[in-house]
């Protein structure tokens, strides 16, 4: 149900990404959807959203949510909300828990061991041009005085980049470091993973620093929702970060 990073040493993190399993949503959305995007019952979403924060022990009254747009706005969270307009989410708050959904894009969680600030982003195609994981750290920066050789970072499960087929429209916005062409299928592959990690390693996150998923929505289906596979008619996991304190229960 609970993917856990292993890169955020600090026993005070709660960090996790959901699988499709172990929720209560029938077919399509079977069994663990977390969106209220989709058509599923919006009974099944909030007691899916129970079992998956329970397991990390978080109760939902202390997390955070925005509607996403597919943007690189960062929403500074003091306190549990739900909001809208933001695909990354930014706190030095503790018990408060930031959530991002996804089922294809990247998710991206941050900690930054000096100031004890983290960080969640959604980083669809558009995102990722639009350099949301700099524009994130620019902020942490700007509110907490975060620096690259502080933070360690989670880049999720998302599509892969063998499964990640576009065409001119999208790949032109990428380096060329990040894409292939495939001249037989006249369609390019975009490595969605690691430009979001040139992004951290521009800032100046170390590499050892950055763990990335292995997994891909796209190609694991019996572990993921995926919104291109599926043609649509899928649902949606989330992803999770927070700092808990002594207080906390």
């Amino acid at each position: 149900m609970v993917i856990r990073p292993k890169i955020f040493k600090d026993p005070s993190v709660i960090a996790g990404q959901s699988t499709r399993n172990g929720g209560v949503s029938p077919q399509p959305y079977s069994s663990m959807n977390l969106g209220m995007s989709v058509n599923d019952q919006k009974e099944n979403v909030l007691k899916n959203r129970e079992l998956f924060f329970g397991q990390l022990g978080i109760d939902t009254s202390r997390v955070v949510i925005s509607k996403q747009v597919h943007g690189n706005s960062v929403f500074v969270a003091t306190e549990p909300i739900i909001t809208e307009g933001f695909d990354a989410l930014i706190t030095n708050k503790p018990n408060v828990f930031l959530a991002v959904s996804v089922a294809d894009c990247t998710p991206i969680l941050i900690y930054d061991t000096r100031n004890k600030a983290v960080a969640a982003i959604h980083a669809g195609w558009k995102g990722t041009v639009a350099e949301i994981v700099k524009c994130t750290l620019q902020k942490m920066q700007e509110a907490y005085g975060t620096r690259g050789v502080d933070c360690e970072a989670y880049i999720g499960a998302c599509i892969g980049y063998s499964n990640f087929e576009v065409g001119e429209d999208v790949a032109q916005h990428f380096n060329a470091n990040f894409k292939t062409f495939d001249p037989e299928k006249q369609k390019w592959f975009v490595d969605l993973k690691a430009t979001n990690r040139q992004q951290l390693l521009d800032f100046g996150v170390a590499l050892k620093n950055i763990e990335i998923s292995v997994y891909c929505t796209v190609q694991d289906e019996n572990l993921f929702f995926s919104h291109r596979r599926d043609k649509g008619l899928s649902g949606r996991m989330m992803a999770v970060i927070g700092r808990k304190d002594q207080s906390f229960s």
